[in-house]
């Protein structure tokens, strides 16, 4: 089977070419490339499917036999999924190593019953406003701040990728090889668990964060955000790709699915110059435009006092509902 998904992932890299404008040509990975292997859950000779019974399959709580790989001991009880085993299969199963050296396995299970019991939200709708200052703030004028995980390491990080570069240079000046350099590999291994320490910092945030917002609301509205060409400003480029927006609008995506919410997006014009009591919209009528430092402003029309993220996450509220209508 693991032959067979590597055949099947090469026609859908063929296909993906083909169809989207985006994709590159297919490539043979490199033998440095990250260790992946895939296979899928038979369940040869068996009336009925369970999670202990397949080619794939749990021997106890945290135990899981791989065809080809063996016996795999997995971190944390799976009690709750056992719970489950009469009406829960598995289909396919892959084992990935990452550049730190952690193992992780991903199962795609499937199911007559929901994995998530729906509740009925009674909190109405929410509009989120996502920016660098603050992680988000919603239109019931709540805020959450921005850890910037990646900024408390970066001075470490500088230090042990210096030190990486220098092993690197050595290595390469002695004709040898970097797979054989052990003082080489050690040092990569170091600079690999700093960058995972602050993804998974980063995606656990991401997934609390999301996870509250789409299970105590029924509606959810937050701007379309393009990271890529907000990049190009190299002022906010670091503060930007720490912060992870394009991750955190797909898990709201994702999780509206899952809980039965409503999660949308609308165009971010205008949303910061729009006073939400009146409407007016700054840079008309001879004024200037707000910038990223008026963090506080009046509107010169009718007088009220904004905050400048707490007024345009109203204003995103009240564009998703005008959409929805």
């Amino acid at each position: 089977m693991a032959k067979a998904n590597a055949i099947q992932n090469y026609r859908k890299a063929w296909n993906a070419f083909r169809k989207v404008h985006t994709a590159g040509v297919p490539k043979f990975h490199r033998k440095s490339y990250r260790w992946r292997y895939q296979t899928n859950c038979q369940y040869p000779g068996q009336k009925i499917a369970l999670l202990t019974n397949g080619t794939v399959c749990f021997l106890d709580n945290s135990h899981v036999k791989v065809p080809k790989i063996g016996l795999l001991r997995v971190a944390g009880s799976q009690a709750r999924l056992l719970k489950r085993m009469c009406e829960t299969r598995i289909g396919t199963v892959t084992l990935i190593k990452d550049p730190a050296d952690h193992f992780f396995l991903s199962m795609q299970l499937a199911s007559d019953e929901s994995f998530v019991k729906v509740s009925q939200a009674n909190h109405g709708h929410i509009g989120i406003d996502l920016n660098t200052d603050n992680f988000l703030t919603d239109s019931d004028g709540n805020t959450v701040p921005n850890p910037r995980y990646y900024r408390t390491i970066k001075g470490k990080l500088a230090k042990e990728q210096r030190i990486l570069s220098r092993r690197q240079r050595r290595v390469k000046k002695e004709h040898r090889s970097l797979r054989d350099s052990k003082n080489y590999q050690k040092q990569r291994l170091l600079v690999a668990k700093l960058h995972a320490k602050v993804m998974n910092q980063r995606h656990n945030f991401l997934q609390q964060i999301s996870t509250a917002l789409i299970k105590n609301h029924d509606l959810v509205v937050a701007e379309e955000l393009r990271s890529k060409n907000m990049l190009k400003n190299h002022a906010l480029a670091l503060s930007i790709s720490d912060v992870g927006w394009r991750s955190f609008l797909g898990m709201l995506a994702y999780k509206a699915d899952l809980y039965g919410r409503q999660f949308i997006t609308i165009s971010p014009r205008n949303t910061t110059q729009t006073c939400h009591n009146c409407g007016f919209v700054m840079g008309t009528n001879g004024t200037d435009k707000l910038t990223l430092a008026d963090r506080k402003w009046t509107c010169p029309n009718c007088g009220t006092h904004h905050i400048r993220d707490w007024n345009a996450a109203e204003n995103i509220l009240d564009k998703g509902i005008v959409k929805l209508a």
